[in-house]
């Protein structure tokens, strides 16, 4: 995050935190007292103030804590009883390529801080700071003093508006308490409905000892079980409640609202179960197979030196002529008719998208998808000139029939010396016009004395 942003959420925070406490006091419980000092007001603001005090001190440790980051040359001691995380690839120590450290336990790399965070549990925007291994206790005081100052923020104005029926102490409150009274319920409502929520998820995270990442994997191991992939694994850093909740807010529960140090370093921590090098998060079994990661020499070159086959543009085949970026290669049936003038043999392009030419400038063509129908882009969209179906049947007939060697057309040949005679010959050869019971000359026949109609 920007450092101006980081400093407007602070900014941002600070006014959710001081108007309402300020407020309250000052426009609401003051004038209901009759703007008095007496003892019954001191025991009603006081703890008030205290809480807000512890507040604002938990949150400047928030934001101005170092949550931990990997020593200079740390390594991991793959001796130690106390256990070491490993890679799931390939089983030895984690390492960040980024920092050039090894890792320790628990431990992530922030892209908005550019470091390995011991025990980094989030990077929250509104302390514009990691909350990690040293700053996670002071995060979670902050969130118990948010619940509880907007809970009894609440109760007073509360009590103010209910003791207004009875007229208690003075008068009734006046136009501008009421304002203030309106505005600070706007103010509190929201922030102990969201503030409580992510509040209840992080008490829960501290007493099973885990952290936001870790949860994550949590649920990930979890539908791999369900999906028997994998068999139960425990969670290596679940100590028990009493000794979870120890290990960030310290041994003694009588200091675990005051601001504290957590024990240990953050390098190592004491495991459940123990183990040489345990894996966590469990792997899941169909990436066994799978080969380690290997970054090429150059990321242009591609094994034996020529250009990666991989580095071309992800959108080239699907440009086209005239904005034809989605054709389908799967059905290769046309639903057009084939005497359609958009009719194309399936499987055969027959109008070749262009290549991409910085220099062109004409996005559209004047002729349509096939090129065979005008179109003319008007301001409401594409404007298709009508076509007659039975002139383009027609047309489709006609162009079959000229097509060549697809028919034989046959030219008939009118000779003037045929007689008519030789027309008024049946098929089998025989004389009309001789008497029945005679039986006439059979004359040969030739191809000239068939009709053209028989032939």
């Amino acid at each position: 995050m920007h450092p101006i942003l980081g400093r407007i959420a602070i900014g941002f925070v600070l006014f959710l935190i001081l108007f309402p406490v300020l407020t309250c006091q000052v426009y609401i419980i003051w004038p209901w007292y009759g703007r008095e000092l007496s003892v019954e007001l001191i025991i009603l603001l006081f703890p008030f103030n205290v809480l807000a005090i512890s507040l604002l001190w938990n949150y400047y440790l928030c934001i101005v804590t170092d949550p931990g980051e990997v020593p200079d040359g740390w390594k991991p001691d793959t001796q130690s009883s106390e256990g070491y995380e490993v890679k799931r690839l390939t089983g030895s120590p984690r390492f960040c390529r980024t920092c050039q450290k090894f890792k320790p336990p628990r431990s992530h790399h922030c892209k908005q801080c550019n470091r390995c965070v011991l025990r980094m549990d989030h990077h929250c925007p509104w302390t514009n700071n990691c909350i990690g291994y040293f700053n996670y206790g002071h995060f979670i005081r902050f969130l118990f003093y948010v619940d509880v100052t907007c809970s009894y923020h609440l109760a007073m104005v509360s009590y103010r508006v209910m003791a207004t029926s009875g007229r208690w102490y003075h008068d009734q409150p006046t136009g501008a308490e009421l304002i203030f009274i309106i505005l600070n319920y706007v103010f509190a409502v929201p922030v102990i409905l969201v503030v409580g929520g992510f509040s209840l998820y992080h008490f829960h995270s501290l007493m099973g000892n885990t952290t936001t990442i870790e949860g994550w994997e949590k649920d990930k191991a979890a539908m791999l079980r369900r999906h028997g992939k994998i068999e139960e694994v425990k969670f290596p850093y679940n100590l028990g409640v009493r000794r979870n909740i120890a290990s960030i807010l310290g041994n003694n529960p009588l200091l675990w609202c005051c601001p504290t140090v957590p024990p240990g370093t953050g390098l190592r921590y004491q495991l459940s179960v123990a183990d040489e090098h345990h894996n966590w998060p469990p792997r899941d079994p169909a990436l066994a197979n799978q080969l380690p990661f290997k970054l090429p020499d150059s990321p242009w070159t591609y094994e034996n030196g020529d250009v990666n086959p991989n580095l071309r543009p992800s959108n080239s085949q699907l440009r086209g002529v005239n904005g034809n970026r989605h054709k389908s290669t799967q059905d290769p049936v046309s639903v057009l008719p084939p005497y359609h003038l958009d009719y194309e043999v399936p499987g055969v392009d027959a109008h070749p998208g262009r290549p991409y030419s910085p220099g062109n400038d004409s996005d559209y063509s004047e002729e349509g998808y096939s090129g065979a129908i005008r179109v003319r882009r008007g301001s409401e969209g594409y404007e298709v000139r009508p076509v007659n179906r039975e002139q383009m049947l027609q047309e489709y007939v006609q162009d079959r029939i000229n097509e060549a060697g697809r028919y034989q057309v046959y030219e008939p040949e009118h000779s003037l010396e045929t007689s008519d005679d030789d027309f008024e010959k049946d098929e089998f050869g025989e004389n009309i016009d001789e008497p029945p019971g005679e039986v006439g000359t059979v004359r040969t026949m030739s191809d000239d004395d068939v009709p053209l109609a028989l032939r």
